[in-house]
């Protein structure tokens, strides 16, 4: 089971509970949907639209046994500030920019160490995975922190499906290379495609999802459409958005971040408070939504996670490996 704590989010500044669990009643489809059609996962009714938040709703189970209880972060504050550089390195600009990615058609490459690589189409990755909802805390390496609602399914029953190899030590990401659609890539911030990496432990651990929805709907272009990566107890930046490569490898893969400024981001990214970002403390955090005079909450330990996560960690030193 997952910490369940308190949330120091004000329960005035939540998503109305019953607008939310109203979706849950219907499913719909609209013609932006990156997959429509897909699994029977989605179906039309168009009319309740306006009853969410006029996205295409999702068929999921719930999964308490994954979720904490705290109070989850208004959908307004988590579709529209965000970190998405491709779009732009402010948090408002992937919300006002985003709009330009085409999502449909989207395929995935899978490559490496694995008995079955190729280029799938999205449906053909998505078909036989049951959705589920996980509420899990975010924790930015920026000091700030939500509660979201994700839908989507364990990456290690992907990862089964193209059965890797004994050689297959890490699991390396790309996002999508199209600067004519991703405007921040026309920008030298950071060597493009955005890449991040797992060990295969981590990548296979029941706590890591690939994420196609929040709220209950389709994910946002901002948000990482059409599926990206969630690891609960890593800061943010390793959540890698709008994948389209998989790649199985012998060798760590060297993220971007850890490309670009490898004495402020390492690896592991781990949430750790007692280990500092060289420009700022990682002992407290701001809770998005709370308001800016609002008292920071003491960042936990593996993002409150440890219970399921510290023994991946036996013997590394997470000062030297951050």
């Amino acid at each position: 089971m997952l910490i369940k704590k308190p949330s120091a989010i004000k329960p005035s500044e939540i998503t109305d509970r019953s607008v939310y669990m109203n979706r849950r009643k219907f499913m719909q489809t609209t013609s932006g949907f990156l997959m429509a059609g897909v699994a029977g996962l989605v179906s039309a009714k168009s009319s309740k639209q306006q009853q969410g938040f006029g996205r295409a709703k999702l068929d999921f189970q719930t999964s308490p046994a994954y979720s904490t209880n705290e109070e989850q972060t208004p959908h307004q504050h988590v579709t529209e500030y965000n970190n998405f550089y491709e779009f732009g390195t402010d948090k408002y600009s992937p919300a006002q920019k985003a709009h330009s990615l085409t999502t449909q058609p989207w395929s995935v490459t899978i490559e490496g160490e694995v008995a079955k690589p190729g280029t799938y189409a999205l449906e053909d990755i998505l078909k036989p995975h049951a959705l589920e909802e996980r509420i899990y805390r975010l924790r930015c390496v920026e000091r700030w922190s939500m509660v979201i609602p994700w839908v989507g399914f364990p990456l290690g029953d992907l990862i089964k499906r193209f059965e890797p190899t004994s050689k297959a030590k890490y699991v390396e990401f790309s996002t999508l290379l199209r600067p004519e659609e991703m405007p921040g890539q026309k920008r030298s911030v950071l060597d493009w495609p955005y890449v991040e990496g797992l060990r295969m432990d981590e990548a296979m651990h029941p706590l890591t999802i690939m994420a196609v929805g929040l709220y209950g709907e389709v994910l946002p272009n901002q948000n990482g459409a059409p599926m990206r990566l969630v690891v609960p107890w890593k800061y943010g930046f390793k959540s890698i958005m709008s994948i389209a490569e998989i790649s199985f490898t012998r060798k760590r893969p060297r993220s971007s971040w850890e490309q670009a400024a490898p004495h402020e981001y390492g690896f592991y990214a781990n949430v750790n408070p007692n280990v500092a970002h060289p420009r700022w403390s990682q002992a407290r955090e701001r809770v998005i939504g709370a308001g800016h005079f609002a008292a920071k909450k003491p960042t936990l330990m593996f993002n409150g996670y440890a219970d399921q996560v510290a023994s991946l960690y036996t013997g590394l030193d997470l000062e030297k490996n951050y």
